[in-house]
């Protein structure tokens, strides 16, 4: 009679020593190498010798947020020109160095960053942090090669003009983030795709990249000390006495009420809807409570009280979730929905329903340990890999989480309420003062 209650004891110990575990192995001081170079590049890195590869993420300080109006795009163009031919290869010469050792490397432009990730090899990882710096530091923009990237560049935003999610996201923006930086698109506008030049692109590099707030995580089957010291051969040396401090966002204003805007795109049967307002940047105090309320929202499960009443319930949607991204500055708390046209009016009635549920009584107690457990389970399966673990790393630097960050996230994630979670809702997501965009065939919806 008593053996059942005395197993069931040892296992729930069993399984609070398994979790503490877990918790100790997680990325901290006691294994991440973090080194400042003089010429202010920040250096990650972590050793994992199951794995015989390694892998480099990180970022330097230039962006979209640089780019005059006239030629939006300019930094995610030029992102995507600097392995087009270097100072010592041209563009078939840098892919072959690539392919013969099996690696990869690439890079993105982004509002605020311009990021760079790569693959190799323990045994290459000179050879890739070599590639890297020369296509960073010494790239030539040949006019050939640039005018083949402007024709992919064009042909993604005409596929982008065709994408009903993409045009619904940028019309929400629009509305947003008025007269703020965050309006404009990374990827720029076909016209002004066509007025950058190479020496644009030139002068973008010379001007805006450069070593101050770079940051790069090397982790794999390498000593920290050895990835610190290859990272420095290729990079310490790197100088640019005009490299511009990073530009201060200005003050968001707020919605004052419901607005919404519709972009008709002839010939689709499906509209997409993107509903919601700015939530909080990730660095802020509510951005857990937010992220934790936006699992519950519409994401656990069968993506949340959205999912259940727009897709589940009604039946009015192809999907319907919610999604919080805070970066630098306040990136969008939404709520989205592919519908028929003919059901665009209903279900952006349905989701305002539950939006304002949402702000007005607290999440169950079920629905907030649901999603705790949910946010410190996933951790550790998130960093089984070494790319996982190295863009854990970036991120610790890039919003200053401090190395102990994933050790106490469990901590952190377990300590937020109920309370805090609505009263971060009523914060950002009034449902009186909300930015609706649709795109697609609209009909009588729009």
């Amino acid at each position: 009679m008593n053996a059942a209650p005395s197993d069931k004891r040892r296992n729930v110990k069993f399984s609070r020593l398994e979790e503490g575990a877990v918790e100790h192995s997680l990325p901290g001081p006691n294994d991440i190498t973090r080194v400042e170079l003089y010429n202010g590049i920040i250096v990650l890195a972590r050793s994992n010798f199951y794995s015989p590869s390694v892998v480099l993420n990180g970022y330097l300080c230039t962006g979209s947020i640089a780019d005059p109006d006239e030629k939006l795009g300019l930094a995610d163009f030029t992102a995507a020109a600097l392995m087009r031919g270097t100072q010592n290869h041209d563009f078939q010469q840098i892919y072959d160095i690539l392919e013969s050792a099996g690696a990869n490397l690439g890079l993105e432009g982004s509002i605020h960053t311009t990021g760079f990730w790569g693959r190799a090899l323990a045994e290459d990882l000179a050879m890739l942090l070599q590639l890297l710096a020369e296509v960073l530091r010494q790239p030539l923009f040949p006019a050939e090669e640039v005018e083949k990237l402007r024709a992919q560049l064009l042909t993604s935003l005409a596929i982008r003009a065709q994408n009903t999610g993409d045009m619904a996201t940028l019309a929400f923006d629009q509305i947003v983030y008025t007269d703020h930086p965050y309006r404009r698109p990374e990827d720029g506008y076909p016209e002004t795709i066509q007025q950058i030049t190479p020496a644009d692109l030139s002068e973008f590099h010379r001007h805006t990249y450069g070593p101050r707030g770079m940051t790069i995580a090397v982790v794999g089957a390498v000593n920290p000390q050895l990835a610190v010291e290859l990272v420095s051969r290729y990079f310490s040396n790197w100088q640019n006495p005009n490299q511009p401090k990073p530009a201060e966002l200005p003050e968001l204003k707020p919605l004052n009420g419901v607005s919404r805007k519709a972009v008709e795109i002839a010939g689709k049967s499906q509209a997409d809807i993107i509903l919601g307002a700015a939530g909080p940047a990730r660095q802020s105090p509510d951005f857990m409570a937010a992220a934790l309320g936006n699992s519950v929202l519409g994401q656990f499960g069968m993506m949340g009280r959205i999912g259940d009443v727009v897709r589940e319930k009604a039946g009015l949607a192809y999907y319907a979730h919610s999604n919080v991204s805070g970066g630098k500055g306040p990136g969008p708390w939404t709520i989205s929905a592919g519908v028929a046209p003919e059901n665009i009016e209903r279900v952006i009635d349905l989701i305002l329903q539950e939006l304002t549920h949402f702000v007005t009584e607290p999440v169950t107690a079920e629905e907030l340990a649901d999603s705790q457990a949910n946010f410190i389970g996933r951790l550790p399966l998130s960093l089984e890999s070494n790319n996982g673990v190295s863009s854990a790393l970036v991120n610790l630097e890039r919003y200053n989480l401090g190395l102990d960050y994933y050790q106490r996230y469990a901590e952190l994630v377990r300590a937020i309420t109920r309370e805090e979670i609505l009263e971060t809702a009523r914060r950002y997501l009034d449902p009186q003062r909300i930015a609706i965009g649709i795109a697609g065939s609209l009909g009588k919806g729009g």
